[in-house]
């Protein structure tokens, strides 16, 4: 295990969302009514009703007006039989024009989170998996964010709903090794761009789960007088072994194909909590908070029972889950930030706690923060939906 840099913490993070807002029980009768009309498939309707209901997924945002529309009139919705289903190709270009505007938002909001003037940032890392293009998101955040030319450049790209966390532990080494660095990452991940057509039970379930998104955070050394930030103490990655199938991306003729195995709940509460304990060994303070990635309801109940954990200690991954759905790579620092208002509006000192994400591989990131809580006046929460940050 590394030794704490215990300077070195998140400085400022920001959200976003696109504007399209998704009601899963309403997506779930549209869906369910076009099965049955369009193909007369009512097995597969009462799938999609039970796979929506048992996410626990209340809404999401996707940045595609489509699919708020009945599914006779959708492009995108499963089961459709529309000849004009979105090719790869298509998807990666609503990927181009949609993703930018959503990624500068997050990183803006950030960069005044944090109190950061552009400037300053000496490394940008940016972090995607559903979607690319030339030149890509890190070119098009320097020219739109004003960063210096010769800002350092790390693309983090395919590592599934782990990324963020990698992005932050990579940003953590960075400022570390780099006297006077300023990290900025920036996630962002358009998943409902690839629902796909099918009526496969897996391909109803990613339909069901994933949102559109992105946050962003700063990485820095902190003052001592500092409030709002997550300090970072320790950081470790291990791949579990025998896992390698269980996380599958494939790219198709209609978008991304996403395979998740029903036995990664029960996979993580087998063998995550021996890596935790390794990961905890000598720290002190046990952890009181716990940010975990919410890749779907599954895994937030399996750590829960594996680790002996309380409601109020799940409810932010939980809260994050419903309100939002899983945004992939981006989910971490939503849950984070919802951690962070939580502590500040209870009055909280600093409390350590523990970050994890899991992805493809199957990839275990783990990062011990302690956050410092801001009062009131600096505790930025991620809004209630009337009044999230969508970009239109």
């Amino acid at each position: 295990m590394d030794k704490p840099n215990s300077d070195i913490a998140i400085l400022g993070i920001g959200t976003a969302v696109p504007p399209h807002r998704l009601v899963q029980e309403e997506a779930a009768r549209r869906i369910a009514e076009g099965l049955v009309n369009l193909a007369g498939n009512g097995d597969a309707a009462r799938w999609v009703r039970r796979i929506f209901r048992q996410t626990h997924v209340e809404t999401r945002y996707t940045c595609l007006p489509d699919l708020l529309e009945p599914a006779e009139r959708s492009r995108y919705a499963p089961g459709s039989t529309r000849p004009d289903i979105p090719a790869t190709e298509e998807r990666m270009e609503v990927y181009r024009r949609e993703s930018v505007p959503l990624a500068l938002e997050a990183a803006r909001r950030a960069l005044r989170d944090s109190g950061t003037p552009p400037s300053s940032v000496t490394h940008l890392i940016t972090v995607s998996c559903t979607g690319f293009f030339l030149p890509g998101l890190d070119f098009e955040l320097v020219r739109g964010l004003g960063l210096s030319p010769e800002v350092s450049r790390f693309p983090v790209t395919f590592a599934g709903c782990a990324a963020g966390l990698t992005a932050i532990r990579l940003a953590r080494e960075l400022a570390a090794g780099n006297a006077g660095a300023c990290v900025l990452a920036v996630c962002v991940e358009l998943c409902s761009i690839h629902i796909q057509p099918s009526v496969d039970r897996e391909d109803l379930f990613a339909a069901s789960l994933f949102g559109d998104g992105a946050g962003a955070c700063v990485v820095g050394r902190s003052l001592p007088e500092q409030r709002g930030v997550f300090t970072l103490d320790g950081a470790r990655a291990t791949l579990l072994p025998d896992t390698a199938d269980e996380m599958l991306w494939r790219v198709g003729d209609t978008g991304f194909r996403l395979y998740l195995s029903p036995r990664i709940p029960s996979l993580i509460e087998q063998r995550v909590p021996a890596e935790i304990a390794r990961f905890l060994a000598g720290s002190g303070e046990a952890p009181r908070w716990w940010a975990i990635h919410p890749g779907g309801r599954g895994i937030i109940d399996a750590l829960e029972r594996a680790m002996g954990l309380s409601g109020g200690q799940t409810r932010a991954s939980r809260d994050i889950l419903r309100r939002y759905g899983n945004l992939s790579s981006v989910t971490i620092l939503f849950v984070l930030e919802e951690i962070r208002r939580e502590l500040a509006a209870g009055g909280q000192g600093p409390e350590p706690g523990i970050a994890l994400a899991f992805g493809p591989g199957m990839q275990a990131e783990m990062v011990r923060m302690t956050c410092v809580p801001a009062g009131s006046n600096r505790a930025a929460p991620i809004p209630e939906e009337a009044d999230v940050a969508a970009v239109p």
